[in-house]
């Protein structure tokens, strides 16, 4: 159950209104927990100018982190829509289950990336040097490492504001992890 509403259109300031017009015309609709950041006159914005800004970790890549901070913070939301995006990216149905436990055998630069991500994000920033280590000899630079921390940050940011405001999931919903 929500605790607090996703507002409609008409609920929201000019601004947030014209971020809304833009995201329906690339999207085809407002997802609920992007809509739920208009409740701020600036977070919408400035979420989207985080999401947008340039980096080294894009398209799969991103995914794999999507999905991993997803998965350790339990974020149903950004696990179900990362899930379908991950699909548009070309991640299988079993790919993505294997990355959301923090493991990607099919690819081991990834593989690395996935590993380095769970670790952050369960130490709390404090990697073991050894996976970063592992995560440099796949082939990843200090650039990258850089830029994945900031990734971990964007996907926080959703997995945290889902949590508190528990906005309906409109996605269909991620399968559950084998036990």
């Amino acid at each position: 159950m929500s605790v607090i509403n996703v507002p409609t259109r008409e609920e929201i300031s000019p601004a947030n209104q014209a971020l809304f017009d833009n995201i329906k015309k690339s999207v085809g609709s407002v997802p609920n927990l992007y809509a739920t950041f208009a409740h701020s006159e600036h977070a919408l914005g400035s979420y989207l100018a985080l999401q947008g800004a340039k980096s080294s970790i894009m398209g799969k890549a991103r995914e794999v982190v999507n999905l991993v901070v997803s998965q350790v913070n339990g974020c149903e939301y950004c696990l179900a829509a990362h899930t379908v995006i991950g699909k548009m990216h070309g991640l299988s149905d079993e790919q993505i289950l294997e990355v959301r436990s923090g493991n990607a055998s099919f690819d081991l630069k990834l593989d690395a990336l996935a590993s380095l991500v769970r670790n952050l994000v369960l130490e709390r920033g404090h990697a073991d040097p050894k996976v970063i280590d592992a995560f440099i000899a796949a082939g990843w630079t200090k650039a990258n490492l850089v830029d994945v921390i900031v990734a971990v940050g964007d996907k926080t940011i959703t997995n945290y504001l889902h949590a508190a405001t528990r906005v309906p999931v409109d996605f269909p919903p991620a399968p559950k992890l084998p036990e």
